[in-house]
């Protein structure tokens, strides 16, 4: 698989390949006429095949799939499949705290050594924007991504797999997104240059 391009998904493309999968997943957790007891296992294989052909459609159209993108859909591929065949739940639902407590190890890694992690990734979708404007965009989001995973950890270890799964659905994506959108003002303050800003996050949510 080509993973290399100066091309990249943007607009509805890079909204469907990013959250495509997991909209999949909520799907097929919420309408499989399946038991119960099985619906989350039936959801993560949905979710697994809906990750490979994301990032199939993303190498095919673009020749380009994201470092974090490849970086979750492994994860989604490797603990999806621990899911299903140990028969264990537990793995897919650590899936968002290991993904969000590497990337925020990562990201602060770049912080401390100087190393534009984050502007490598998303630098085409803030045009303009001045390293302090990167720096503060990258801790930003490091802090996000750590409280995040401390908040998943909570939610799986202490309620139902279905609070678990609404909690992805009605809080852990519109976080993702508001906080996006906060983060506009101050990147317009260091040198976003667009007419329409179109607020990114780094990476698919999880």
């Amino acid at each position: 698989m080509k993973i290399e391009s100066n091309r990249e998904p943007t607009g509805l493309a890079r909204v469907l390949i990013d959250i495509g999968p997991l909209i999949i997943f909520f799907l097929v957790n919420f309408v499989a006429p399946v038991p119960s007891a099985i619906k989350i296992f039936v959801a993560t294989g949905a979710f697994m095949a809906a990750m490979v052909a994301a990032m199939v459609f993303a190498a095919v159209r673009y020749r380009y799939v994201s470092p974090l993108l490849l970086f979750s859909g492994v994860m989604v591929v490797v603990l999806g499949g621990l899911t299903i065949w140990l028969h264990n739940e537990t793995f897919i639902k650590v899936k968002p705290t290991i993904y969000y407590g590497l990337v925020a190890a990562l990201l602060t890694f770049g912080l401390v050594t100087g190393r534009p992690f984050l502007k490598l990734v998303l630098g085409s979708a803030y045009p303009g924007l001045d390293e302090e404007g990167w720096r503060k965009l990258t801790r930003n989001w490091a802090i996000f991504f750590a409280v995040m995973a401390v908040v998943n950890e909570a939610v799986w270890r202490n309620s139902t797999t279905d609070f678990w799964i609404a909690f992805k659905l009605w809080g852990a994506i519109p976080a993702t997104l508001l906080f996006a959108v906060a983060n506009v003002p101050m990147l317009m303050r260091h040198g976003l240059t667009t007419d329409d800003p179109k607020p990114a996050e780094p990476g698919p949510v999880e």
